[in-house]
């Protein structure tokens, strides 16, 4: 029995844990509760008796412990020394709110007093302030310990890097809707601006007899100049010359901020600069407006995320190549098989495959149109028309012959250069099929355009996609990377990020895909569906 003054009366305990005590002290009740009266029982109360042996809170913490994550997780606490609580306990509590939905530091800082499965895991240590929580979850790697756990995965024979999935979907940023900056808008107001900038200057330049070709240059010229202020005083020439330079100064360094914040695109979001205004399928707001969003792309392979990537591209194109780039540097090792939809499908993309020994399984963009009866119909694509490879000439269905007359060369959005051949046929005057077969004005002749090197790309991948283990990748693709998506957006209720920039978003997915895997990994564990690699097709 402690010698300290009581904080909680006696009866708070349970009655067993009363009969006890008077056993151990050889007094009757009466006399017990008489000199406890004034004093505070201590027990040390063993919380993992009430956490049942296989819950996922028991996995999370074996897993936290292995040596590479610790090695992690004492780098992290050297950053912060003021830290009371050890660094690989604020770890695994951080995860473990993220494997139960809570994703604000201040929703796990409350966890953290009330949940036995979270005070278990503080092991003694008061709850961590939510500011705690916040400054550790900026300081550790979470990239690193995600790449670790996966690469424990694949010593565990659960990812064998063979096959993987590629998908994207947006998720809403943290960011006001109406900060929109757009580029158009900026590059017209730019071009204004610098009227106005070389009127200015000529002026300057002819009423003081200099020579200046910068607005800074006036600034410093005018430095001398008497400034006043206040109503019924005359402001000198000087004065009002010095403002106007300072207003289009100041104009100018915005525009030249805007551009480079741009990076490429058409838009950023003023309150998070790495954000681009992206049309989402679904939102809070649910008017189909343009939002300030990031485009997230998963790698998955066996139902385990194996790596993420943020990106502020619209589209998923760009994001393929800096996704199978960054699974190589984390792991120093390339899938065999990579799948993805249509939305990923470019020369590009066909020729890194090719080059970094990947077997392609991208579906075609016009796979599915080509399915259709209307398709054999359009007359006026190069599908539907005979190709006699020797002489290198199409034939329309209308007996008429386009010739190659040169190849140009084109440059896409990242800088790839592709060959594309030009044919032409050879007169399209008085033909009864012209109007559906070509858009061309009146006197002039169809043109085809065609990337050989694309064209056989795309029909090796083609080939690849329809044979029974294509079908079945394709399948596989649908459940597994499609519906972590729908995981992380449905079951764990994350469709918005709640921090703001590219960085403090990044750590936010690879917290959300760690905590993904973990329950995955309990999850197979409780199911006994451990080593799965595909969902095999159904037999009709």
């Amino acid at each position: 029995m402690s010698k300290q003054k009581a904080a909680l009366p006696i009866k708070v305990l349970p009655h067993f844990c009363v009969k006890i005590l008077v056993m151990k002290t050889n007094l009757n009740m009466k006399e017990f509760i008489t000199k406890a009266a004034g004093y505070q029982v201590i027990l040390p109360l063993e919380l993992s008796v009430l956490i049942p042996k296989d819950d996922s809170v028991r996995m999370l913490s074996a897993v936290m412990e292995r040596e590479e994550i610790l090695r992690l997780a004492i780098s992290a606490g050297r950053r912060e020394k003021r830290r009371r609580i050890p660094a690989l306990i604020l770890l695994k509590v951080l995860v473990y709110g993220y494997m139960n939905k809570l994703y604000s530091s201040r929703g796990i800082e409350s966890a953290c007093r009330r949940d036995i499965n979270f005070m278990w895991l503080l092991a003694g240590y008061p709850a961590p302030d939510h500011n705690t929580l916040a400054r550790f979850r900026k300081s550790v790697d979470i990239e690193a310990v995600f790449i670790e756990v996966v690469k424990l995965l694949h010593k565990a024979d659960e990812v064998a890097f063979e096959n993987v999935f590629i998908d994207g979907t947006k998720f809403e940023a943290n960011a006001n809707r109406y900060t929109f900056v757009w580029k158009g808008s900026v590059e017209k107001h730019n071009a204004r601006l610098l009227g106005k900038k070389e009127a200015f200057l000529e002026e300057f330049n002819r009423h003081y007899g200099v020579k200046f070709c910068s607005l800074s240059g006036v600034l410093d010229y005018l430095d001398y100049a008497e400034f006043v202020h206040g109503k019924g005083k005359r402001k000198s020439r000087e004065q009002r010359d010095y403002e106007t330079a300072s207003e289009l100064y100041e104009k100018e360094q915005k525009y030249l901020l805007y551009f480079e914040q741009f990076e490429g695109r058409k838009s950023f979001s003023k309150t998070d600069k790495g954000a681009t205004f992206m049309r989402l399928k679904d939102d809070h707001m649910r008017n189909g407006q343009l939002k300030p969003a990031y485009n997230i792309q998963l790698a998955v392979e066996s139902e385990y995320i194996v790596e993420a990537l943020v990106s502020s591209e619209r589209g998923d194109q760009l994001t393929f190549i800096p996704m199978l780039d960054k699974i190589s540097g984390s792991y120093n090792r390339r899938h065999k098989n990579v799948s993805a939809d249509a939305g990923y499908e470019s020369e590009e993309n066909y020729t890194y495959l090719k080059k970094h020994g990947h077997t392609s399984y991208i579906k075609p963009q016009n796979y599915e149109q080509r399915k259709k009866r209307a398709y054999a119909l359009q007359i006026g694509r190069k599908e539907n028309m005979t190709h006699d490879e020797a002489a290198d000439i199409y034939t329309c269905t209308s007996g008429k012959r386009l010739n190659h007359i040169y190849d140009t060369k084109r440059k896409s959005q990242s800088g790839y250069v592709s060959t594309v051949a030009i044919y032409q046929c050879e007169d399209c005057s008085g033909c009864e099929r012209r109007a559906l077969c070509t858009q061309a004005q009146a006197g002039k002749n169809k043109q085809l355009q065609v990337s050989r090197l694309f064209e056989q790309y795309r029909q090796e991948s083609l080939a690849n996609i329809i044979t029974e283990f294509g079908t079945q990748l394709r399948v596989n693709r649908s459940i597994q990377a499609e519906g972590a998506f729908g995981v992380l957006k449905e079951d764990y209720e994350f469709r918005r990020f709640l921090m703001r920039g590219k960085k403090n978003v990044t750590v936010e997915i690879y917290l959300l895909c760690l905590a993904y895997n973990l329950n995955k990994l309990h999850k197979n564990i409780q199911n006994g569906r451990l080593k799965f690699r595909l969902h095999e097709l159904k037999k009709e």
